[in-house]
């Protein structure tokens, strides 16, 4: 009997219920992993664009127990300390252990330059995409210390957490902050081998960046998009490739893989 790279795993995903979040927790699912998952599924004051419904998480559940797969779901905001905790909680002690976190949660925004960001736009991005990783990290790693199996943290940054973009200060910070936190994990973790990398998306076809806001930037700003450009003929990767790419690193096949980031980016940062 073939079984999956990940048979027996249990995996918590933030930002579940659509795009990326549902592509991971469904990958890991056909590899062999029970899923805990959670996403916030209302709109958020400095977004612009339509965020995930509790509707969409409940598709993720759908998904994932049609691959025979169990899952708890929950909504919750990221930044909400114990609404992270009670997922995590209650994921755990119906599963029994926690192998695999996926800091996926995360939004997008615009602004003509850094110094005309508003209090809340920063802030909102700040919370979401750098210290909602942590709260989920620092949720889960008891957990997976306690268990005593090891595991492997992939936490989502950018192509944005490596290099300079411009009219994005604020994503482009709370980015480059996801990798601080991630190479101070790695050495914290290493003794329980626990293994902790980021990966690095170039635009991908999701509802976080296929959308009419995202569209009207680009559009009214014809330099700024000519700058997003992909080097392979490319315009957007799909959902599953960066999927695949963090199915590999909480494989064994990257058993050794720490510290490490991951582009998958079409050779974007190549240009």
């Amino acid at each position: 009997m073939v079984t999956g790279r990940l048979e027996g795993k249990v995996a918590l995903v933030s930002g579940a219920a659509r795009g990326q979040g549902r592509s991971h927790a469904v990958r890991l699912a056909q590899e062999g992993a029970d899923v805990i998952a959670f996403d916030v599924c209302r709109q958020l004051g400095s977004v612009h664009y339509p965020l995930a419904t509790p509707e969409d998480l409940a598709e993720t559940v759908r998904q994932v127990e049609e691959l025979d797969r169990r899952i708890v779901a929950r909504e919750a905001d990221v930044r909400d300390t114990g609404a992270v905790q009670g997922v995590v909680d209650e994921g755990v002690s119906e599963f029994g252990r926690l192998d695999i976190v996926c800091g996926n949660a995360g939004i997008a925004g615009f602004s003509t330059n850094a110094w005309s960001l508003t209090d809340d736009e920063w802030e909102e991005m700040i919370g979401v995409n750098l210290t909602g990783v942590f709260k989920t990290v620092r949720a889960a790693v008891p957990a997976m210390i306690e268990a005593g199996n090891g595991g492997s943290i992939v936490l989502t940054s950018s192509t944005a957490g490596i290099k300079g973009m411009a009219r994005t200060a604020h994503y482009v910070a709370a980015k480059h902050g996801v990798v601080g936190l991630m190479r101070a994990l790695g050495n914290e973790l290493a003794p329980h081998s626990v293994r902790v990398n980021t990966v690095h998306p170039t635009g991908v076809n999701t509802p976080m960046i296929a959308n009419d806001y995202i569209g009207g930037m680009i559009a009214d700003d014809p330099e700024f998009g000519a700058n997003l450009q992909n080097a392979l003929p490319v315009e957007m990767v799909e959902p599953v490739d960066i999927s695949n790419a963090i199915v590999w690193l909480c494989s064994d096949e990257a058993r050794y893989v720490t510290g490490v980031s991951l582009p998958v980016d079409a050779g974007f940062l190549q240009r």
